[in-house]
């Protein structure tokens, strides 16, 4: 899908709630106080039809970790794969105009660092909330376009459109592309940590190193803010086209 054919796509699910896969989804919008400040947070709160919850267990768990991920695909199908019949979800969707989706309480878990993550899968899942960023992701040159991984078919945009990628030494994380965040993502992930680290007393502590590999200890004893490349090494997000500076700056300055 081509960058400039988001907004569309996202409106028309905000609008109908129908995922890529048929699902339909009935909305209810709520807005939260942040803390003890004076802000509030916007959520869509995301009801299933005919679903049991399926998609998330039921059980309440102590909170130490926010993990940020990015979705490596398109909302409708974002929404699809973390509601599916396998329990890997998370409570967080943040879509690319700012909409936080939430597909169920973070006060439950669902599995979200997968098989071999440092620290171990479900302990790993149960004590950390996983935000999903509405993100394509890598991307692959081919010709003067730049293509999702998936196929060299599906065009995301030319490179004379920068503001949707941003290039890198392949080298470092084997893609030379990604595609870039939204203004309006960042200003929801801000908010939506804020939110969760006051909600669930989680340090506002950032991991030092966003793209590198903690070992199973320093995984396991980290509290605060990390992301999928810290416990997974074959993992890519929260990748280099996420701005963690303007990130860090924005919860120091919130």
């Amino acid at each position: 899908m081509k960058a400039t054919s988001i907004p569309d796509h996202e409106r028309t699910f905000a609008l109908n709630g129908i995922d890529s896969s048929g699902k339909k989804f009935n909305f209810q919008d709520l807005n939260l106080q942040i803390g003890n400040t004076n802000q509030s947070i916007d959520f869509k709160v995301c009801n299933l039809e005919g679903s049991v919850g399926d998609f998330y267990y039921r059980e309440e768990t102590n909170k130490r970790k926010i993990v940020l991920h990015y979705t490596m695909g398109f909302l409708k199908g974002d929404i699809a794969t973390l509601t599916g019949a396998d329990h890997v979800s998370v409570p967080f969707v943040v879509a690319r105009n700012g909409t936080i989706y939430n597909l169920f309480p973070s006060k439950y878990w669902s599995y979200h660092l997968g098989p071999g993550a440092s620290g171990g899968n479900t302990q790993m899942s149960k004590e950390s909330i996983g935000i999903e960023i509405s993100n394509i992701g890598p991307l692959v040159l081919n010709g003067n376009n730049l293509t999702s991984v998936y196929s060299n078919s599906d065009i995301y945009c030319s490179l004379n459109e920068k503001q949707f990628y941003v290039a890198q030494n392949p080298s470092v994380k084997k893609y030379g592309y990604y595609a870039s965040f939204t203004n309006a993502q960042y200003i929801s992930v801000i908010k939506l940590v804020k939110f969760l680290i006051a909600k669930y007393n989680i340090p506002e502590v950032v991991v030092n190193d966003p793209a590198g590999l903690m070992n199973d200890n320093d995984f396991a004893t980290f509290s605060g803010i990390v992301t999928h490349t810290n416990c997974r090494k074959d993992k890519t997000d929260i990748g280099p086209a996420f701005d963690w500076q303007r990130f860090e700056d924005g919860l120091t300055n919130f």
